[in-house]
């Protein structure tokens, strides 16, 4: 089988969820002998005329196609509907002639790829790492931080939650106790309201031509059908055969907090560190050491710095190759995931259920899914400080409450498993394509 998978960005330069996602399957089925091409965008470049260039290479074996996008004088829908993208995959996949596309989340691919094979008649699979398809935040996490409790139904207030990228418009906000929202979105708002209805229609629509949409959390498939599209949820695996040799976890002098990803605000890296400096003196001592790419996003790492201060037990350890996990979650207790956005199915928390390590996460989205609270792991109320110093507090003074959250580990599902769901689906595709095509002969 032929499978051409599309993806936002891919390694060595990203490898962020997603990113090594995508990776893994595509590994996974050159392992079973199927052909596989990736197709990601890795540069964005606003000095070139609006276009694509598209270079190709091989990363761990995986032959990559990169696209280089030029953004003068692009228009203003060029983040979801590029038509320099689609006519370059609309050529690629004629040439090439894959049985299978299968879209990864959809940002900055945007729906030429589904356009483009649907018009091929190539089977479209589209799995929903995060909420893009409903968000032009990608996150349902606002402007000023505060979650979307849904996607609003005047895409209006999506425009407005994009001005609050302003901080005068986020102090308008504050200030009037949401009133300025309201009002300009009365007022002001009939360019960005098109704009944002334009995008909800084009991509609504994407998702309706798509033959199997595929959610990993159930959180985020309920989310998707509230448009009345058929969402499939497949878990999502792991391989983890190099994760399993790792000595448990178990009662010492002190207690070793882990945050492994992305250093981000939406992250919530920040809570994080408030709630460590929050935990009183005692004889056990409690050590966070914060594993991730600084500079990313340096002026929230500078921020982490300065809240850190001369903490004398928060560590800031920088990037780390994917190789080197097994060592360090050999030097951690417990991971904690204090993400304030809804987190679809995040791999650290796999990754440190592999491990045998307790996951503390907050109380949100697909998060809470893959964590059982007091049983493998604990949950806190979101974006609380306090009540996540709490959890940190009990597991440093409750006796034995750190070996019962390990005991209570399964390990997560193998990726061997998932690729077999998914090449299950693959083949009913194309059976149905096939059948499809008989009876319009």
């Amino acid at each position: 089988m032929r499978i051409l998978l599309a993806v936002h960005h891919f390694p060595p330069r990203y490898s962020a969820g997603a990113e090594l996602y995508t990776m893994r399957l595509a590994q996974s089925l050159l392992d079973r002998h199927h052909e596989v091409e990736v197709v990601c965008v890795e540069t964005l470049d606003q000095s070139q005329p609006f276009g694509v260039q598209a270079s190709r290479d091989q990363y761990a074996g995986i032959p990559v196609w990169r696209l280089h996008l030029g953004l003068r004088d692009a228009p203003t829908n060029w983040s979801y509907a590029n038509p320099t993208i689609e006519a370059w995959l609309h050529d690629r996949m004629r040439i090439w002639q894959p049985d299978i596309m299968h879209l990864h989340s959809g940002y900055l691919i945007g729906v030429g790829a589904i356009t483009a094979a649907h018009a091929l008649g190539i089977p479209t699979v589209v799995t929903l790492h995060d909420y893009w398809f409903l968000c032009p935040r990608i996150t349902l996490l606002r402007g000023d931080g505060t979650l979307c409790r849904q996607p609003p139904n005047d895409p209006a207030a999506c425009a407005w939650c994009l001005q609050l990228d302003r901080r005068r418009y986020r102090l308008l906000e504050q200030i009037s106790s949401g009133w300025a929202g309201k009002a300009w979105m009365k007022l002001a708002a009939d360019k960005g309201r098109a704009e944002q209805q334009a995008r909800r229609d084009t991509l609504r629509a994407a998702l309706a031509r798509t033959d199997l949409v595929i959610a990993p959390s159930q959180f985020l498939a309920d989310v998707v059908k509230q448009w009345g599209q058929p969402v499939r949820v497949i878990r999502l695996g792991l391989p983890n055969e190099h994760l399993t040799g790792i000595p448990p976890v178990q009662e010492r002098a002190t207690l070793r907090l882990g945050y492994i990803g992305q250093i981000a605000p939406h992250k919530g890296v920040h809570l994080l560190i408030t709630a460590v400096k929050q935990i009183p003196p005692s004889d056990k001592g409690v050590e966070l050491t914060i594993f991730g790419n600084q500079a990313h996003n340096p002026a929230y790492t500078r921020q982490l710095q300065r809240l850190i201060g001369n903490h004398p037990h928060i560590h800031l350890a920088g990037p780390f190759n994917h190789d080197q996990l097994p060592a360090i979650l050999s030097t951690i207790d417990v991971i904690v995931v204090p993400s304030i956005w809804y987190e679809n199915s995040p791999i650290t928390i796999m990754e440190a259920h592999a491990a045998g390590r307790p996951v503390i996460t907050s109380r949100l989205g697909g998060m809470a899914e893959l964590v059982r609270d007091e049983v493998d792991g604990l949950h806190f109320t979101p974006n609380d400080s306090r009540d996540l110093a709490r959890q940190l507090q009990r597991l440093r003074s409750e006796t034995g409450l750190l070996e019962r959250l390990r005991d209570g580990i399964q390990p997560p599902r193998s990726f061997a498993a998932e690729t077999q769901t998914l090449l299950e689906h693959y083949i009913t595709l194309l059976e149905q394509r096939d059948a499809l095509r008989g009876s319009n002969a």
